[in-house]
């Protein structure tokens, strides 16, 4: 049987840590600024952890 791939798009998108949690980046960051506060922007720079109901699909794109 052949190796799976892992996704492409998915790899460039998420990152695994130490601990087996998933690492992303918050949406509504890349453009449209002008109308969003300072505050707004600040928090969106951020990373965040992907949640518990969406952490089988997403390791299924990376194939852990």
């Amino acid at each position: 049987m052949a190796k799976l791939k892992t996704n492409s798009g998915a790899k460039k998108r998420f990152t695994l840590t130490g601990t087996g949690k998933i690492k992303r980046k918050h949406a509504y960051h890349s453009h449209i600024l002008t109308k969003k506060t300072k505050k707004q922007k600040r928090n969106l720079d951020h990373f965040t952890f992907v949640e518990k109901d969406d952490m089988h699909r997403v390791k299924e794109l990376l194939v852990l």
